[in-house]
């Protein structure tokens, strides 16, 4: 492996863009403490999966349709807006209702849901797949090995899943779960305002 030495720069600006707050932090952080970790941990699956189908469009070059065929790019964006924004609105509805009580029968029963959660919301966002273009065209050599693009993709997954998996599994403790339910309210109307947010800047920016 020490011939792929040049995709650690890549990948370690890349898993700091991953860390960067937004909508997939928040919902693996909302899943966490209202639910599980089986739930939260599902939801990270997704979310690594979603960055491995954008890295693998970057790296084969394919992500170049959605930049010339601008009137694609602005669908994508406007709709994957327009999901933040219904997100956004189940989160916010859900902060006067109680919390769910779940039993280790009906989390594994759901995970498989969770994950779609997951993908969806990380391939709502074509803005990924451009930034990764753009980090790949910038720092990757011109002369690479065979077998790069996977190698680099299979590390953009591991480097994502594994983080959303850590917070998965810190805010899924039974201190952060207490913390959510006394503040359950709060932080239900916070992630859902700033989805929102996040949603409709992205609809603006099409609209621009």
């Amino acid at each position: 492996m020490s011939e792929f030495h040049f995709l650690w720069p890549i990948l370690a600006l890349l898993t700091l863009g991953a860390m960067t707050p937004g909508p997939s932090f928040l919902l693996v952080a909302q899943c966490a403490m209202s639910q599980s970790r089986v739930h939260a941990i599902a939801v990270a699956l997704g979310m690594g999966c979603g960055a491995l189908v954008f890295a693998l469009l970057a790296s084969f070059g394919l992500v170049t349709l959605l930049t010339v065929v601008s009137e694609l790019y602005l669908t994508f964006k406007i709709l994957g807006g327009a999901y933040l924004c219904v997100l956004a609105y189940r989160i916010w509805k859900i902060s006067d209702q109680p919390a769910p009580q779940t039993s280790p029968k009906h989390t594994e029963k759901h995970a498989g849901s969770w994950f779609v959660f997951g993908l969806t919301t990380q391939l709502c966002n074509p803005k990924t797949a451009l930034v990764f273009s753009s980090v790949f065209a910038a720092l990757l050599p011109a002369d690479v090995p065979s077998g790069t693009p996977y190698v680099l993709s299979a590390g953009v997954f591991l480097s994502n899943f594994g983080w959303y998996a850590c917070v998965a599994i810190l805010l899924s403790t039974e201190k952060a779960q207490s913390v959510y339910l006394s503040f359950k309210k709060a932080f239900c109307r916070t992630a859902g305002g700033l989805l929102g947010i996040f949603g409709l800047k992205m609809i603006a920016s099409a609209a621009q």
